[in-house]
């Protein structure tokens, strides 16, 4: 994190809104360490909200925002520690914490539970995410204890809590300069990662292989992780949405689907491609690709400001239903089709979701009952897929075809650009791309 100001301008936001609503405290915490194994850790991954509003990486940390006639930020952090150092790497330190990151106060975390007390006494709401954490639940609940018990000096406990998420999810829908910057970077290794993929999968390779190449790539450039699990996913297992295992061999005349996107500095890319593995679609791949690839286009067409949300899956829905009947895969007229949801047997998942600190983003996608309008800067997936498996009513030609094709569109003034277009899509592209590196191989 190299300039603090947008995590600045962020908390600022946040305090004039709990300010527009009377006062209170925030009170937003990092996420806590989580053991793998007996002594051994997961890699840590700060919460988002609290990266969101503060740039700052470590655990045991928290954010209070402090709103009314004179707002404030007050982080609290573990010590420095040279020993732990030693062990774990570097800790800024309250101090360094608070110059660096821009911090009005800030103190050791160990003294948490007393200064949440001081903070919250006479205040008129407090804004958290209740039920999300309950170590931190526990916590508010003890402040608040030791405030109501000061009753008689004179203290009061704030009578209401409001969920801090309500408005920091509105806050997060729209990018900012610096965010959409961040997930172009982040989009282009993945976009560079989907492209060495393509040129690793072949008969006889197996799954791990080709994503031990997706997430090398991501590393090499820079990016700390992926931003979930990668799905890696030949044949048969193109059909399982989430399949992780990613430990089959692959064969010639697998399609192979995959789901992979890195983490840059907190923030995700999403990217699915499917293709080939022997660098040529047959007849029914061919068919039921190219049907998703014209339910993507639909999709596309649909993104624009003042757009309902959902349009594009609408549009998406539309097409491939048309071409499943189309295929013989469904019966019946499209209005049918459509009112019935037979579609679904093919096609069960939505078309998209936010993007941006989370692979899910944060975010509402309706507005009083009704899909919300896009707006210049949201970020979105745009992801129809078809999956066919065996039975009885179905051509054996289309058994085990999984084709998911997934982009990461941001929503502009006239439209909305594929940040993610890089990646080949097209039937010819795919194949010339993958003949290629078979020529230099």
């Amino acid at each position: 994190m190299s300039d603090p100001s947008p995590f600045r301008t962020r908390r600022d936001r946040l305090l004039a809104l709990i300010g527009e609503r009377g006062g209170g405290v925030a009170v937003v915490p990092t996420a806590p360490e989580a053991i793998r194994n007996r002594d051994t850790h997961y890699r840590y991954r700060h919460d988002s909200y609290f990266y969101y509003l503060t740039g700052f990486r470590e655990p045991e940390a928290v954010l209070l925002l402090v709103a009314g006639d004179s707002p404030k930020s007050i982080l609290l952090c573990r010590e420095k520690d040279p020993e732990r150092e030693i062990w774990d790497g570097f800790r800024h330190g309250p101090e360094g914490a608070r110059e660096r990151f821009g911090i009005d106060e800030a103190h050791a975390i160990d003294i948490v539970d007393e200064v949440l007390a001081e903070i919250l006494a006479d205040q008129p709401a407090i804004y958290f995410s209740l039920g999300h954490d309950a170590t931190w639940d526990g916590r508010l609940t003890r402040a608040l204890n030791t405030v109501r018990a000061n009753a008689r000096s004179g203290a009061t406990a704030p009578p209401t809590i409001h969920d801090v998420r309500t408005l920091l999810d509105e806050m997060r829908l729209v990018k900012d300069d610096s965010e959409i910057a961040l997930m172009r970077r982040a989009a282009a290794i993945s976009v560079e990662a989907h492209r060495q993929a393509m040129r690793t999968a072949r008969p006889g390779v197996f799954e791990y292989e080709v994503e031990a190449v997706v997430e090398q790539a991501f590393r090499r450039a820079g990016a700390q992780a992926p931003a979930y699990p990668s799905i890696v996913a030949s044949g048969p297992n193109a059909c399982v949405l989430h399949y992780v295992e990613n430990e089959r061999r692959m064969a010639d005349g697998d399609l192979l689907l995959i789901d992979a996107g890195c983490e840059l500095d907190g923030y995700a890319s999403d990217i699915t491609r499917s293709f080939p593995v022997g660098g040529r679609f047959a007849g029914a791949q061919r068919d039921i690709y190219q049907l998703v690839l014209d339910a993507q286009h639909a999709a596309v067409r649909e993104i624009r400001p003042g757009a309902p949300w959902n349009a594009p899956h609408d549009a998406a829905v539309a097409v491939l239903a048309r071409g499943l009947i189309d295929l013989g895969l469904l019966n019946g007229s499209l209005d049918t089709v459509l009112e019935n949801h037979d579609y679904r047997r093919f096609y069960m998942h939505r078309t998209g979701h936010w993007l941006g600190l989370d692979v899910h983003d944060a975010g509402e996608y309706k507005q009083g009952g009704d899909w919300r309008p896009l707006t210049p800067g949201m970020m979105l997936t745009v992801e129809p897929g078809c999956y066919v498996r065996p039975a009885e009513d179905v051509p054996e030609a289309f058994w085990n075809i999984g084709v998911r094709i997934e982009d990461d569109a941001l929503v502009t003034a006239d439209g909305c650009e594929l940040i993610t277009a890089g990646a080949p899509k097209t039937i010819d592209d795919i194949e010339q791309w993958m003949a290629a590196g078979d020529a230099g191989a």
